[in-house]
């Protein structure tokens, strides 16, 4: 069910057609309009366009250090996961046959 959400980017109005909830959209249009406050304060041009581009890279960079991030924890969890498995298969002990 997709709602349509009415907000300022950089005092530019905009519309948005999500399926998310309120607090998601507006938590995502907070993110994005402070990063691009932040993109054209340090831009010297004062270009909306330029200011733009350096937020989304910005951006890009957060999302890809996460990631990064999260694949180097996957990896360890999946190593120590391997190490527990092979721990455990190494201290079982061989059954012996019962005589009855």
């Amino acid at each position: 069910n997709r709602k349509t959400y009415e907000f300022n980017i950089a005092g530019l109005p905009y519309k948005l057609k999500s399926s998310h909830d309120e607090k998601t959209v507006e938590e995502l249009v907070s993110f994005v309009n402070e990063k691009m406050q932040q993109a054209l304060n340090a831009t010297r041009s004062g270009s909306f366009q330029s200011a733009a581009v350096l937020a989304a890279l910005n951006i890009a960079e957060e999302l890809i250090l996460l990631k990064r991030r999260a694949h180097r924890e996957l990896d360890i969890l999946e190593e120590r996961a391997l190490r527990m498995s092979q721990d455990l298969e190494n201290s079982k002990v061989p059954r012996q046959g019962l005589n009855v």
